[in-house]
C-alpha cells in the first residue's frame, strides 16, 4: 500500500498526517501532529520535523502527498492569507523528497473529506430536501472563513475552492451597520469583507466593537483580556477564545451578544453562498469554531438568518444544513485526496 502524507494548513494551525489508505473513503493513520503555523518560516523545516519524529524509517518516506492551504492555489502555487508563506509543489517536491505533491485550497479539502465523515462527526440543523444531483456548498469560520463547493458529474463530483469570504460584509441589521462603520475606522480600510466578522479575528472584533459601545457593561475580567489583544500585536492573547467561551457559559452578557451578532452573521453568509450555488445537495458548516460553539449555532440564531432571504425564503428551507463537527475533516479529505492521486495512471 502507498505511504501518503496529508496536510492541513492554517494560519494558526498545521495539522500532518502519516497514513495508508484502506480504502477509496477510509484512512489508517501511522503518524500525526499538529504545529503552530507561525512558529515556522515554511512548510518545508516543519514537515521535516515531522517526518524525522515517525516511529520507524518505514514510514518516513512517503511517495504522495497533498497539503489542504488557507488561501488560493493556482497552477500549484499558494500565497497563504495568514501566513507569509509562499508554497508551490514542484518547489515542495524537490525539498522533501517526495514524487508528487499537490496543493489544494482548504475548503477543496474539506470536500474531498466529507464522504470520510461518520454520522457521530455530523449535527444536522436543517434537514431540508436532498437532491443528489445538485451542488453542495461548504464554508467554515477558524483563523479566516474558508468557502467551498462540490458539483455532482457523470464521473462522481468535482471539488472547487473559492475566495467568496473576500466579498463585501452586507450588514442586516442598525447594529450591524454600525459595526460596519466601526470595523472601517478599526482596521482603517474601506473594504470589510465577510472574513472580517465571521472568523475567530471577527469574534474579537465584534466584541471590540460592542465593549466601546456599552463599556459599563463589560466584564472586568474579559476587559482586560480584551484591552490585551488590541496591544498586544502577536503576543495578544486569544480573544475570540475568551468571548466564545464566556457565552457558552451564560456568564457574560457582552460576550453572548457578540456570539449573537457572529453566528447571525455566518448564517446570513451561509444563506448567501447557498443562494448562489442553489444547493440542494445541502451546505456544510466546517471550520475551526463550529464544534466548539455547537450550542449557539443550534439555538435558532443560525437558522433564522440563514433562511432570511425574503421572496426566496423557500428555497432555502429546502436545503440540508449539517454541521461538521470533526475538526479533522480537511485532513482527512487532504489524505482521500493523496491516496486519489496515488490510484491515477
Amino acid at each position: 500500500m502507498t505511504l501518503l502524507l496529508a496536510g492541513d494548513i492554517g494560519g494558526t494551525k498545521t495539522n500532518l498526517m502519516l497514513a495508508i489508505a484502506s480504502d477509496c473513503d477510509r484512512l489508517e493513520p501511522l503518524h500525526q501532529a499538529s504545529f503552530a503555523s507561525a512558529a515556522y518560516p515554511d512548510l518545508v523545516p516543519m514537515v521535516q520535523e515531522f517526518l524525522a519524529a515517525a516511529p520507524s524509517a518505514e514510514v518516513r518516506s512517503p511517495v504522495v502527498a497533498c497539503f489542504g492551504i488557507a488561501g488560493p492555489v493556482v497552477h500549484g502555487t499558494a500565497k497563504l492569507t495568514n501566513l507569509p508563506w509562499q508554497l508551490s509543489e514542484a518547489r515542495l517536491a524537490k525539498e522533501l523528497g517526495i514524487a508528487q505533491v499537490a496543493l489544494i485550497n482548504d475548503f477543496a479539502a474539506i470536500a474531498y473529506g466529507l464522504p470520510g465523515l461518520t454520522a457521530e462527526d455530523q449535527v444536522v440543523v436543517q434537514v431540508g430536501e436532498a437532491d443528489p444531483a445538485a451542488p453542495i456548498a461548504i464554508l467554515g469560520a477558524g483563523t479566516g472563513l474558508g468557502e467551498g463547493f462540490i458539483i455532482p458529474t457523470a464521473q462522481g463530483r468535482q471539488v472547487f475552492g473559492s475566495e467568496g469570504s473576500h466579498a463585501d460584509f452586507a450588514p442586516q441589521t442598525e447594529l450591524e451597520s454600525e459595526l460596519l462603520h466601526f470595523l472601517r475606522n478599526f482596521y482603517a480600510i474601506e473594504h470589510i469583507s465577510v472574513e472580517r466578522v465571521v472568523s475567530g479575528q471577527g469574534i474579537a472584533a465584534i466584541y471590540a466593537f460592542l465593549r466601546d459601545r456599552h463599556p459599563d457593561q463589560e466584564n472586568p475580567a474579559l476587559g482586560a483580556i480584551a484591552s490585551a489583544w488590541q496591544t498586544g500585536g502577536d503576543q495578544a492573547p486569544d480573544l475570540a477564545a475568551a468571548v466564545s467561551q464566556a457565552a457558552l457559559s451564560d456568564r457574560d452578557p457582552l460576550a453572548l451578544q457578540a456570539m449573537q451578532i457572529f453566528v447571525s452573521a455566518y448564517g446570513a453568509e451561509a444563506g448567501n453562498l447557498a443562494l448562489k450555488l442553489l444547493s440542494y445537495g445541502g451546505v456544510y458548516v466546517a471550520g475551526g469554531i463550529a464544534g466548539k460553539i455547537l450550542p449557539l449555532l443550534t439555538d435558532g440564531t443560525f437558522l433564522q438568518a440563514f433562511q432570511a432571504k425574503g421572496r426566496v425564503k423557500g428555497l432555502l428551507t429546502r436545503m440540508p444544513i449539517t454541521i461538521v463537527t470533526n475538526h479533522e475533516v480537511g485532513l482527512i479529505g487532504a489524505g482521500l485526496r493523496a491516496a486519489a492521486i496515488a490510484t491515477q495512471p
